[in-house]
């Protein structure tokens, strides 16, 4: 793609402003585990706490996305990498916005998470790892996607026949087999707290 005649556009109102009129700093919660995790439940869930507190949010959920932008991308190990390129993209554009982006992929490549955490600024990109053992989402299997893959009508099924990486120091990781979901979700909202993404209510 010839690119020598686009030129980045500025425009008077800045992020800093756009946070700021929102009272809260701009993020990416990056949720990752395997399917069944908890990942889209627990994203749901902080989101939904964030809403009620009052701040600006958006849940980037990975079967949602692959309905619409990412709908032309198969599972093949080169379409994933290019599934969380774009996501992290848009997530990108989200926090350019002022907003808390939620993201819910399983995302499996240290990679590619790693790539999405470089497009943003320091401090934006939050790893969350739902740290859920392959045997609790096996049995949880909304979807009925683990059976498929065991009988081998699924492939490159994450956990199954496709690696997972693990992140090695995500910033929160949650135990979902061991908490219920509004626990899971409020060890999260203290994060944001406590590192001053959002504020305490105050009467």
């Amino acid at each position: 793609m010839e690119t020598s005649n686009i030129v980045w556009h500025p425009h008077p109102v800045t992020k800093d402003q756009r946070s700021e009129q929102k009272q809260q700093r701009p993020c990416v919660l990056w949720f990752t585990g395997l399917s069944a995790a908890g990942k889209s439940t627990v994203a749901g869930a902080v989101e939904e706490k964030l809403y009620q507190r009052g701040h600006h949010t958006y849940l980037l959920d990975g079967d949602n996305v692959r309905h619409g932008l990412n709908g032309d991308l198969g599972f093949s190990d080169e379409a994933r990498v290019e599934n969380i390129r774009r996501i992290g993209e848009a997530a990108k554009l989200f926090t350019d916005a002022g907003l808390i982006v939620l993201t819910a992929f399983i995302s499996p490549f240290c990679a590619d998470r790693q790539l999405v955490r470089a497009l943003v600024e320091q401090g934006e990109f939050i790893e969350v790892h739902m740290d859920t053992p392959l045997t609790e989402c096996e049995q949880r299997d909304p979807k009925g996607l683990y059976q498929k893959a065991r009988d081998g009508l699924l492939k490159n099924f994450t956990g199954i026949d496709s690696e997972y990486e693990a992140p090695e120091a995500a910033e929160i990781v949650i135990k979902s087999a061991e908490f219920g979901i509004e626990e899971c979700a409020d060890q999260i909202i203290d994060y944001l707290l406590a590192n001053q993404i959002i504020y305490a209510k105050t009467e």
